[in-house]
C-alpha cells in the first residue's frame, strides 16, 4: 500500500510560480510518478510524469513552463509550475504506479488573472 502527500497548491497570480511536492510512503518499488490535474467539468489529464530512471513526459499545454523532478532516495517528486496561466486552474493530482496506481488527496492550484 503507498501512500501520497500532496502540498504546495494555492493562490496565484497569472505569471507567477509554484512549487507542488508530493511524498510516497509505503513502497520502495515505484516505477513512475506524476502529475494529473483536473478542472471543473472536465476529465482528469496527465501533466507530466517522470519514471525511476529519469525519464520525463509532459502535456504539451505545459511543455517549456512546468518542470518535473524525483528524489529517489525520498520517494518524492516535485513539480516546478512557472508561467502560470488562469487555465491552470485545476486540483492536482499525485500518482504513483508500483504495479498498480495509486492516488493522492489532491491540491488545489488557481490561478488568478
Amino acid at each position: 500500500q503507498v501512500q501520497l502527500v500532496e502540498s504546495g497548491g494555492g493562490l496565484v497570480q497569472a505569471g507567477g510560480s509554484r512549487r507542488l511536492s508530493c511524498a510516497a510512503f509505503g513502497s520502495s518499488s515505484i516505477r513512475a510518478m506524476g502529475w494529473y490535474r483536473q478542472a471543473p467539468g472536465t476529465e482528469r489529464v496527465l501533466v507530466a510524469a517522470i519514471t525511476s530512471g529519469g525519464s520525463t513526459n509532459y502535456a504539451d499545454s505545459v511543455k517549456g513552463r512546468f518542470t518535473i523532478s524525483r528524489d529517489n532516495a525520498k520517494n518524492t517528486v516535485y513539480l516546478q509550475m512557472n508561467s502560470l496561466k488562469p487555465d491552470d486552474t485545476a486540483v492536482y493530482y499525485c500518482n504513483a504506479h508500483t504495479i498498480r496506481d495509486y492516488w493522492g488527496q489532491g491540491t488545489q492550484v488557481t490561478v488568478s488573472s
